[in-house]
């Protein structure tokens, strides 16, 4: 599922980021990689806050729909 519509306050796995080389190549500097851990605290259409390890990131939606997450 996209990463605007999981649960908040679970804990959920990266299985695909449907973007381009150089958004992932940001997204994976930021600590967001396939298979990697990420805490979803709050979304809403125009963007989503999530903690990545030890920070928290502020995403926007059309983004937050590219990463897919279960």
């Amino acid at each position: 599922m996209p990463l605007v519509m999981a649960p908040v306050d679970t804990e959920m796995e990266v299985k695909k980021i449907s973007a381009d080389e150089k958004t992932k190549k940001h997204l994976r500097e930021l600590g967001i990689a396939e298979s990697c851990k990420l805490t979803l605290l709050s979304a809403s259409p125009k963007g989503v806050i999530v903690i990545v390890k030890e920070g928290r990131l502020c995403l926007d939606g059309a983004l937050a729909r590219k990463i897919l997450v279960a």
